[in-house]
C-alpha cells in the first residue's frame, strides 16, 4: 500500500474515533454480547422452571428437553429480547456520554444478529425457530428484530455523527470479533 492510502485510512479512523483501544474493545464486547444473548435464553428457561445450561453460544435445558413445549418458544424469545435490551441500554449511554465504546456495544448487538441470521442460516437461528414455532414466514421475526436493532443503531449513528465509512470499519471490526468468538466456541 502506498502512503496516500495509509494516510486516508488513518484519517478515516481518526474521524470515526476508532483507536487501537476501541478496536481491541470489540473482543470483550463480542464475548459479553454473546453471553448476554444466551443469558436471555437461560433466564427465561430458568424462570419457567427448567434446569438450564449456559454457554458462550448456547443455552438449553440440561436434560435436553423443556418441561413444556411452550417453554422452548419463550426461551428462544429471551435471547433476541435481551439483545434488543442491550442495544437500548447502550443507546441511552451513547445519548448521555457520546462514548464510542458505548456505541460499539450498540453496533455489535445489531451486527451480531445480522451476521448470525445471514451467515449462520435463518433456520438455525432463534428468529427462524421462533417463526417456525408460531407458524409465520421464516424471515418475519428476523426482519422485525433487525429493523428494531438497526433503528437503534441509526439513532446511535446520528448521536455520534458517524459516517458510512466509519460504519464500514465497525463492520470489519465486528466481523473479526465474531470470528474470534466462533473459533473460541468451537474450541470449548
Amino acid at each position: 500500500m502506498d502512503n496516500t492510502l495509509l494516510n486516508r485510512i488513518k484519517n478515516d479512523l481518526q474521524e470515526g474515533l476508532i483507536t487501537w483501544e476501541v478496536a481491541l474493545a470489540f473482543i470483550p464486547i463480542a464475548f459479553l454480547s454473546y453471553l448476554f444473548h444466551e443469558f436471555g435464553h437461560w433466564t427465561i428457561g430458568e424462570i419457567l422452571g427448567n434446569n438450564m445450561s449456559l454457554g458462550l453460544n448456547n443455552s438449553a435445558p440440561q436434560n435436553g428437553f423443556f418441561i413444556k413445549e411452550s417453554h422452548a418458544l419463550w426461551s428462544a424469545i429471551g435471547g433476541p429480547v435481551f439483545t434488543i435490551v442491550q442495544a437500548l441500554i447502550f443507546l441511552f449511554v451513547v445519548w448521555l456520554t457520546k462514548s464510542i465504546y458505548a456505541y460499539s456495544v450498540v453496533f455489535f448487538a445489531g451486527f451480531m444478529r445480522f451476521f448470525s441470521i445471514v451467515f449462520g442460516g435463518i433456520r438455525l437461528q432463534d428468529e427462524g425457530r421462533i417463526a417456525s414455532m408460531v407458524g409465520v414466514n421464516m424471515w418475519l421475526i428476523a426482519l422485525i428484530e433487525l429493523s428494531v436493532l438497526f433503528l437503534i443503531l441509526w439513532k446511535s449513528n446520528k448521536i455520534m455523527n458517524l459516517n458510512i465509512k466509519t460504519v464500514g470499519y465497525f463492520t470489519l471490526l465486528g466481523t473479526m470479533a465474531i470470528l474470534i468468538v466462533i473459533k473460541t466456541n468451537s474450541l470449548i
